[in-house]
């Protein structure tokens, strides 16, 4: 395969930005020097010079929508999307057709992957009310953990037997990873909105249907039950100020037992955008107020809230623009977060090095995936150089999700993704792809 050599780029890894030059030998870095001369003749050298080089963002919550629902999204699709995007690893959720809730389903969806997907991979389980005994058939070396609905949400996989939930709970030492909003609050305030206006419920009623309340209610419940029973629990996709109470920053988060996530929509919109965006920027749990965003922010940058994720979801156009009762909830992020997170920074909302603890160190930890997620020696070569001074518009010609739309449409960022590496491979190179390498299967470092 040869050697490449990355040189004199700002390489932002560990809370530090330095100065120098990376070397990649097959899959894994060799070497990280503020100076390196390669020796070798078949060394294929890329000047960095001005360019950030960060390790590949790990995306904790995606919806590759594959089997089943493929004609809103593929495996292949996405993951081309999505290491456009500087994402070089991914872990997709289990509310797929068929439902990844049993063994042979789940490594289903793992062939599919290993044949067409540009990034790295891993599934969740799904849980259910009646699959506790295949369920604690999980290997947790190599399947990222269990996702559980405790509300409905696309696909409907909701688990509400409290008993259910406490033998999962008690029963798994794999990461339990939650939706959490309470499903008694969400029909009773749909109900009434329905009474109201009927299937056309303004799209501003979303938060109100989908509330604080519901959210809350869920949320320190799970948190209650884990602290209960002592399970591993990460808690997605976080929309309210004030769930960001029921977190914790006083100790570091590879010792922390319940952890938490925020996804970069609940970062960028508020109910403010429903006026212009509409139903594309529908999802579950809703987005808010200002308030409830400027509180994300702040948990975020004073770590209660440990990981940046996309939680991309894509449906149609079509589908997305039916009366508020049929639009699903959910939309595509892949190609734009972490552009989105380096916009932020150039509005010194947040750090390059907390973009990077984020997206890339934090998931890193908390599922304890094997040798990803920093620039480190031996570690996997994924990494991501970014020019940080490349404006460039989101518009339907650069879009790559099969569904053809974004909800940043539009939008001026200021920082390109111009090279993705994935197992030490330049799987995109300048808006070019190569088609024939494929990511690999995540592992994890767990006893």
């Amino acid at each position: 395969m040869g050697l490449i050599l990355i040189k004199n780029a700002q390489i932002v890894n560990e809370g530090s930005i330095i100065e120098g030059d990376v070397l990649i030998d097959g899959e894994y870095i060799v070497d990280i020097d503020t100076s390196i001369s390669s020796k070798s003749a078949n060394t294929t050298v890329i000047d960095a010079e001005g360019k950030y080089l960060m390790p590949g963002v790990i995306d904790d919550q995606v919806h590759f929508r594959e089997p089943g629902l493929t004609h809103k999204a593929t495996i292949e699709t996405e993951s081309k999307a999505a290491v456009a995007g500087g994402i070089t690893s991914f872990i997709e959720m289990p509310n797929t057709i068929p439902q990844a809730t049993t063994q042979k389903l789940l490594e289903d969806k793992f062939e599919i992957a290993s044949k067409t997907s540009y990034a790295n991979y891993s599934f969740m389980f799904g849980g259910t009310n009646d699959n506790l005994e295949e369920l604690l058939k999980v290997n947790p070396s190599n399947v990222a953990g269990i996702k559980l609905f405790l509300g409905s949400s696309t696909g409907n996989m909701l688990v509400d037997d409290e008993s259910v939930l406490e033998k999962i709970f008690s029963s798994t030492k794999m990461l339990i990873a939650v939706h959490c909003e309470d499903e008694a609050t969400v029909k009773t305030n749909l109900e009434n909105y329905l009474n109201e206006y009927g299937d056309d419920i303004p799209i501003k009623m979303h938060p109100l249907i989908r509330s604080e309340k519901a959210c809350y209610i869920s949320s320190s419940k799970a948190i209650k039950l884990a602290k209960k029973t002592g399970a591993r629990l990460h808690v997605f996709h976080l929309s309210t100020a004030k769930e960001t109470n029921l977190f914790s920053n006083k100790i570091p988060v590879e010792q922390k037992q319940i952890t938490a996530e925020v996804c970069v929509h609940h970062l960028w919109f508020d109910d403010s955008d429903y006026d212009t965006k509409g139903t594309f920027i529908k999802w579950n749990p809703a987005i808010k107020t200002s308030k409830d965003r400027e509180g994300l922010w702040k948990a975020l940058l004073d770590d209660r809230i440990d990981v940046i994720a996309t939680d991309h979801a894509p449906h149609t156009k079509e589908e997305k623009e039916q009366v508020y009762t049929k639009a699903p909830s959910g939309g595509p992020l892949v190609q734009h977060a972490l552009p989105a997170m380096l916009k932020m920074y150039r509005e010194e909302k947040i750090s390059l090095e907390k973009v990077v603890e984020k997206m890339c160190h934090n998931p890193a930890k908390i599922f304890k995936i094997e040798k990803r997620g920093f620039i480190k020696k031996g570690f996997f070569a994924d990494l991501v150089l970014v020019d940080i001074a490349e404006p460039w518009t989101v518009t339907k010609d650069n879009i790559l999700y099969k569904c053809g739309w974004s909800p940043f449409e539009g939008t001026t960022f200021f920082s390109k993704i111009t090279h993705t590496f994935v197992n030490g491979n330049l799987i995109y190179d300048n808006g070019k792809f190569k088609d024939t390498i494929k990511g690999k299967r995540l592992q994890f470092n767990r006893t």
